[in-house]
């Protein structure tokens, strides 16, 4: 099973480098709870087109457990727009940090 790579985009003003520092600082809290439920890592993004994050999930499965209808909603009466979502599985992963690369999350052997 593939982990599943979610883009969270709320278009709305960009905030600052300062301001979506204290967001993520606020809510970074809740989304560590989140690893038990496959949640793999979060990424607070920002550009000129607006902000939100970027979700590395175990599974896809575990990606739409997250992003419910009634979850989407929540973070449109939170933020005063409706984000939209990118899906992507991710098939190969070439993790430098680990020093591996990874086919539907397994380790590979590299020649």
């Amino acid at each position: 099973m593939a982990p599943c790579i979610v883009i969270c985009h709320f278009p709305l003003p960009a905030p600052s480098e300062e301001q979506l520092i204290e967001i993520a600082k606020k809510s970074a809290p809740k989304f560590r709870q989140l690893g038990g439920r496959g949640l793999i890592s979060k990424d607070y993004v920002r550009n000129e087109h607006g902000a939100g994050g970027v979700y590395v999930w175990d599974s896809r499965a575990a990606a739409q457990a997250w992003f419910t209808e009634d979850k989407l909603t929540e973070y449109t009466q939170v933020f005063g727009a409706r984000p939209t979502l990118t899906w992507y599985d991710a098939n190969l992963t070439v993790d430098n940090k680990a020093g591996r690369t990874r086919v539907n999350g397994q380790p590979v052997a590299e020649a």
